[in-house]
């Protein structure tokens, strides 16, 4: 009996290349993708929008790359920074849309929070300009990194600032640290302000970019997984003005997002997604 010779679908299998392509890169722009495969951007663009849709691959805000679809976590603890961003991505988006200013979104590291996320580029904002991803913030001298700091487990909390108390700490600047720390914790936000003498990274810049900001711990789980903060130019209206105008939608943000990823770590589908 004869083998009935039967076509590849052309359109499945080129999808099933930009998906591969993606996959091989872990983070590749549209020109990238165009240059790899040689299809036209047009034709990619559909693609990208049909795989977003299955939950295959996401669009990054902060350099619109395109990057593969991660699989839940096992667990909240340890939870990839990419599955992070990948989920946080849609509610900053949304977030821009109720807010004027920028955000990033900053995961833990040893002595640092890392920004994973931003939707800067959605902004045509030259004054406040975040990220690009990769970026090192202070956990001292940063909303984003005292947001942080204030949230996590005490033992976390002693271990960070250990690793950050220079051996010539001025007496008393722990206490002064602790006591923001405290501050923060009691109001629910953290600020830049007041100033720490702590010679951490990100002070020079936070005292000379003529900036504000603002940021909340995202909690999963019981433990916060990252922060979430606003930025603007100190010109553009008193501290107090803005905070109290936009920190619940901060606030609310940051609770979606922290939600989103315990339901994504628990195996479960996250609505609110896609490209």
């Amino acid at each position: 009996m004869l083998e009935r010779k039967v076509k590849t679908v052309r359109a499945l299998e080129r999808g099933l290349d930009v998906l591969l392509e993606v996959q091989a890169q872990r983070a590749v722009s549209l020109h990238e993708l165009h240059k790899a495969l040689g299809l036209p951007k047009a034709t990619l663009l559909r693609m990208l929008l049909t795989l977003g849709r299955k939950g295959l691959v996401w669009q990054r805000l902060a350099d619109g790359a395109y990057l593969p679809h991660l699989g839940a976590a096992a667990r909240i603890t340890g939870v990839p920074v990419e599955q992070i961003a990948q989920v946080a991505s849609p509610y900053m988006k949304a977030l821009s849309t109720k807010v004027a200013w920028p955000s990033v979104l900053a995961a833990p590291r040893l002595d640092h929070m890392e920004i994973v996320e931003t939707n800067s580029p959605l902004f045509r904002l030259d004054s406040a300009t975040l990220g690009p991803v990769g970026v090192k913030l202070s956990y001292i001298h940063t909303a984003t990194g005292r947001a942080y700091l204030a949230a996590c487990h005490e033992s976390e909390r002693d271990a960070i600032i250990a690793r950050l108390r220079p051996k010539d700490a001025i007496q008393g600047s722990e206490d002064d640290l602790r006591a923001i720390l405290k501050e923060t914790q009691e109001r629910g936000y953290a600020a830049r302000e007041p100033l720490h003498p702590w010679p951490d990274r990100s002070k020079q810049l936070v005292l000379r970019d003529g900036r504000r900001s603002m940021a909340v711990a995202i909690m999963a789980g019981g433990s916060p997984v990252g922060t979430i903060n606003l930025t603007w130019p100190a010109k553009r209206g008193t501290d107090e003005a803005v905070m109290l105008r936009h920190l619940e939608a901060l606030q609310q943000t940051a609770r979606a997002i922290g939600h989103a990823v315990a339901v994504q770590s628990e195996g479960k589908p996250v609505g609110g997604g896609g490209l």
